[in-house]
């Protein structure tokens, strides 16, 4: 019997943090920084959440492990705040196959250059299993032929539009 080479995924450590693309807008950094500060403050006690803010989300679900997809943010539950294994220092990229779960909610904003926001990123999330995507696009939806603010809850494996509207 010939023994099969066993794929080893690699760490974050070896991974770049994220994908180089800087920020088109204040919006991009500020909102999801908001709402950091907002859950840092009202889960103050639990260390079981991690919210990442333009940091690259490696996975499997697509071409390579080596290529993630980048969120405006992401929220992951049931995962340490701080990684023990990091000695307490902070996440330089999220590895689904290292943390053991996937974001729940993922956001993304979209800037005057789109972003592949509402089909490319959106089957990327929809097949890596990610429970809430969110897209805020507050000054060019009408290009897109969207609304402001869409909402889309993961429904026997694809998305839904919640038809939130602001």
């Amino acid at each position: 019997m010939v023994s099969q080479p066993i794929f080893r995924l690699p760490s974050t450590t070896e991974l770049p943090c994220s994908d180089d693309t800087p920020v088109e807008n204040e919006e991009q950094n500020l909102l999801p920084n908001l709402l950091l500060l907002a859950l840092i403050s009202l889960w103050a006690e639990r260390m079981d959440w991690y919210f990442g803010v333009d940091m690259a989300v490696y996975h499997t679900t697509g071409v390579s492990p080596k290529v993630p997809v980048v969120p405006d943010a992401f929220l992951s539950i049931g995962v340490e705040r701080r990684r023990a294994s990091l000695g307490g220092r902070g996440r330089l990229s999220y590895a689904v196959w290292e943390e053991e779960a996937l974001p729940i909610l993922a956001i993304e904003m979209v800037s005057q250059t789109p972003g592949k926001e509402y089909d490319d990123k959106l089957d990327i999330y929809q097949r890596l299993g990610v429970l809430y995507y969110v897209i805020y696009n507050p000054w060019h939806w009408e290009r897109d032929r969207h609304q402001p603010f869409e909402v889309y809850k993961l429904e026997n494996g694809e998305y839904r539009d919640r038809k939130t509207h602001v």
